[in-house]
């Protein structure tokens, strides 16, 4: 199943789609795939700043504890609660109810730095 073509992704795994003013963010099926079973989601209250390029929380599943990546700079405007409450919701819809948090962003050019599905599909194949 190919990625949303509306969004752009990080080389960690992390979906960005514009949102007028602000940009969702969420992992990729490929990441969660390879995570398998989520079982835990750290994010960080609104209003935090990030730049691009730094953790903004993290994803415990069965297999592993990885960081969540940020690839733009910004202010979280929101954080999706009912994916922190039930985090199996990333493995079930990682592009809809699974979305992470919503950034305000200070440069949204830095979406262009990011690849397009396209480039992510082509690069991490998913069944």
């Amino acid at each position: 199943m190919p990625s949303p073509s509306d969004c752009r992704f990080a080389e960690s795994h992390e979906w960005h789609q514009p949102q007028g003013d602000l940009v969702a963010l969420g992992l990729s099926r490929f990441a969660v795939d390879e995570l398998t079973d989520v079982t835990f989601v750290d994010l960080p209250e609104a209003g935090a700043t990030f730049n691009a390029g730094d953790s903004i929380g993290e994803v415990e599943s069965v297999k592993t504890t990885s960081d969540i990546y940020t690839g733009i700079g910004g202010e979280i405007a929101e954080v999706n609660d009912k994916a922190v409450g039930d985090p199996s919701l990333l493995n079930s819809d990682p592009f809809g109810d699974g979305w992470l948090v919503k950034i305000k962003p200070t440069d949204a050019a830095q979406l262009e730095a990011l690849m397009s599905a396209e480039e992510y599909d082509a690069k991490y194949p998913t069944a």
